[in-house]
């Protein structure tokens, strides 16, 4: 496929991407800054209409309350109560939906995006960026003692497209962009990841007063 004829879920590369930073900023971010302050991670989800790329639902690590509430988790939770709400016509099936997640979903979250049905997800930083940018290295490490998967290369500690889901970074939708929009998107793409640069450095300085001996995970 060439890059003129990239499409995700009927829609342009460029205009998707543009769509997930702004609910990045409008939506997820506004709910991770004072979770951070509480000594929360700083990974947040959200998941919109395929159709309008409008947030259904958004939320954010709270590891205070329980250690199994990755950004991604909570988010699911919020999901489901959502549709739980709703009468039966009218819950939103998951594969009409696009899940977003700011960083690539750790073995939990990919565990439970699958169970719960969602056939894509797309992410802003990488495994490598959580342990390099975030100092979190345990998403690649429990990857790697827990289920085996490549001792080298990042790119195969799972399989990306498979009968369950498809996934892709962000960096994979500026690519996939006409070249003279490449630039911009970059630069908006830059903006937001400045933004999670103050959040990770208000996280890392509360590190010192995390419990000893617990492991903290996405």
């Amino acid at each position: 496929m060439s890059t003129s004829d990239a499409q995700h879920h009927g829609h342009a590369p460029s205009h998707l991407l543009a769509a997930l930073l702004s609910t990045i900023t409008t939506s997820i971010i506004p709910l991770t800054t004072p979770a951070v302050a509480r000594g929360c991670k700083v990974f947040g989800a959200s998941i919109l209409s395929k159709s309008t790329l409008t947030p259904i639902v958004s939320s954010t690590n709270d590891e205070i309350t329980s250690p199994l509430l990755h950004g991604e988790m909570a988010t699911l939770f919020a999901f489901h109560e959502h549709n739980n709400s709703l009468p039966a016509a009218d819950r939103v099936d998951p594969k009409d939906c696009v899940f977003l997640a700011t960083h690539e979903p750790c073995s939990l979250c990919l565990s439970a995006i699958t169970w719960s049905g969602f056939d894509n997800f797309y992410y802003l930083f990488t495994y490598r960026d959580t342990m390099e940018s975030f100092a979190i290295p345990h998403d690649i490490e429990i990857l790697k003692e827990v289920f085996q998967t490549s001792q080298g290369d990042d790119a195969k500690l799972y399989n990306r497209k498979n009968k369950y889901w498809q996934s892709w970074s962000f960096q994979d939708l500026i690519d996939q962009s006409p070249q003279e929009e490449r630039g911009e998107l970059q630069r908006r793409l830059e903006e937001v990841k400045a933004q999670y640069n103050g959040l990770s450095e208000t996280y890392q300085s509360s590190k010192a007063d995390q419990t000893p001996g617990q492991i903290p995970l996405a």
